[in-house]
């Protein structure tokens, strides 16, 4: 693993699971792989789990970490080649990116989309660019299209609770919010599910289609009820219009989790990549109730983490 961006940079998604899972029995067993590596943490957005948990997981490795608010502590950079810099921009991304990677032997990058320009955000400017100027690994902590991280914590988290002896179904489920969200927890989600060992189901009203590619060999049904039916495992999360895209199509009426949704499912377990907006996504009563895996899930963050980043230490050795 060179870079760690997205489920396609895993050469064994079971394996790096099993290996997080060992990490939580003994999450100090390798406490000296990263002693004199340095660990930077760049947010160009907001920040909480990923921000405590990835600092966490690099300690318990051993490693120094940076952080770093950039969209607040640094400067306004230019992403564009060629651009006079006449404007309000002072840094170009080539000298700031580049810098970074001779203070760090990783660098972490959350990089939102702007939910304006399809094209510019799926492209993934950003965090290519980061990529190919600081010259050393590069861990996503969510980009405009994908949260890796949170996703693999998610799949860890239906490893540890999957019922035994069969194939889990796990439902990806669209909820209400008050604005526009970024797809790239859902895209995330879908992916690493099509990639796993699981019956993977997304429903949501008609027109929040993901993009096609995060979706092959997913189930995609527009009846909630019936997507639910028999589900081991329910993941709820918003996301705005991908063809009319970052609109609001709906005010999403119906569509929050209740526990009477649940009494058409196999006593689903619910998830939550948080934060979550508390009687309008998902009810009290889940949350608070013993359905709710929200914080088991957080928790796992920690381990996720730990996985890539030792896999990261030990292949750039």
């Amino acid at each position: 693993m060179k870079n760690y961006t997205s489920v396609h940079d895993v050469a064994d998604v079971a394996a790096l699971v099993n290996e997080a899972l060992e990490l939580k029995k003994s999450p100090l067993a390798h406490k000296d792989l990263g002693a004199g590596k340095t660990l930077g943490l760049i947010f160009l957005n907001p920040s909480l789990r990923t921000r405590l948990s990835t600092q966490k997981a690099a300690l318990n490795l051993g490693m120094n970490v940076m952080v770093m608010n950039l969209d607040k502590e640094g400067w306004a950079l230019e992403t564009q080649e060629g651009a006079v810099m006449n404007g309000t921009t002072v840094e170009h991304i080539k000298e700031a990116a580049a810098v970074m990677g001779q203070y760090c032997d990783i660098l972490g990058l959350r990089s939102f989309p702007k939910l304006q320009n399809k094209e510019e955000d799926y492209s993934e400017d950003i965090l290519n660019k980061f990529i190919k100027y600081t010259g050393i690994p590069i861990l996503s902590l969510e980009s405009a299209t994908r949260h890796p991280l949170q996703s693999l914590a998610d799949l860890v988290t239906i490893t540890e609770h999957k019922p035994a002896g069969r194939r889990p179904k796990v439902v990806l489920t669209w909820a209400p919010h008050v604005k526009a969200l970024p797809q790239a927890v859902p895209n995330s989600f879908a992916e690493w599910m099509c990639a796993a060992d699981v019956d993977f189901v997304i429903t949501h009203p008609e027109g929040y289609e993901l993009e096609s590619s995060f979706t092959e060999g997913a189930t995609i049904e527009y009846d909630q009820e019936k997507a639910l039916q028999d589900a081991d495992f329910i993941y709820v999360k918003n996301w705005s219009s991908y063809q009319e895209y970052g609109k609001v199509l709906s005010d999403g009426e119906g569509w929050m989790m209740t526990n009477e949704k649940l009494s058409n499912t196999n006593n689903a377990k619910v998830m939550h990549c948080l934060p979550v907006r508390r009687g309008l996504e998902l009810s009290d009563e889940i949350l608070d109730g013993p359905n709710s895996l929200v914080i088991q899930e957080a928790g796992n963050r920690v381990f996720a983490a730990q996985a890539v980043l030792k896999q990261l230490l030990e292949n750039s050795k």
